[in-house]
């Protein structure tokens, strides 16, 4: 069951990095694998997060899977947790958490946890599974660029 777990500074500050990552539905434009994002439902509770269901459609070599997560959104801690839904997994859940530093700039600390149904697939991602989940932390971080200017 392939596991990743990265933390990083970034030049951008944890409110810029937050609204970036809970924007779901424009993973599409920017995201490597990410071929649509559909938003099912968003709601604001009672404890101050919001939930958003949320479908996203992976597109990986000749294979095409949409699947179904719950995010909830921590506006006040700048965490996002994700669980799975229903689709091609056997399992999935990921968490994001962004924190300001002394210096400037932010932290970004992501996680995932996943595996597929489909034997082939796990096998397909278990090859390239971490240089894979690099690659989208850095598409965040170049969204980041695009969006709020390059910064040293």
């Amino acid at each position: 069951m392939p596991r990743h777990s990265e933390r990083r500074p970034v030049p951008y500050t944890a409110a810029e990095m937050y609204a970036l990552v809970a924007d779901v539905a424009r993973y599409p434009e920017f995201l490597p694998w990410t071929a649509a994002a559909r938003i099912r439902s968003r709601a604001a509770q009672p404890d101050g997060s919001d939930i958003m269901e949320a479908d996203l459609v992976i597109s990986f070599k000749v294979f095409r899977e949409r699947f179904g997560s719950r995010v909830t959104l921590w506006p006040a801690t700048r965490r996002i947790d994700t669980e799975y839904l229903d689709g091609p997994f056997r399992h999935m859940r990921s968490n994001w958490a962004f924190a300001d530093l002394p210096e400037g700039g932010s932290e970004i600390s992501f996680f995932v946890d996943f595996a597929f149904r489909n034997a082939i697939l796990q096998k397909l991602i278990g090859a390239v599974f971490d240089e894979a989940m690099r690659r989208v932390v850095r598409a965040f971080e170049d969204r980041a660029a695009a969006l709020y200017g390059a910064r040293a």
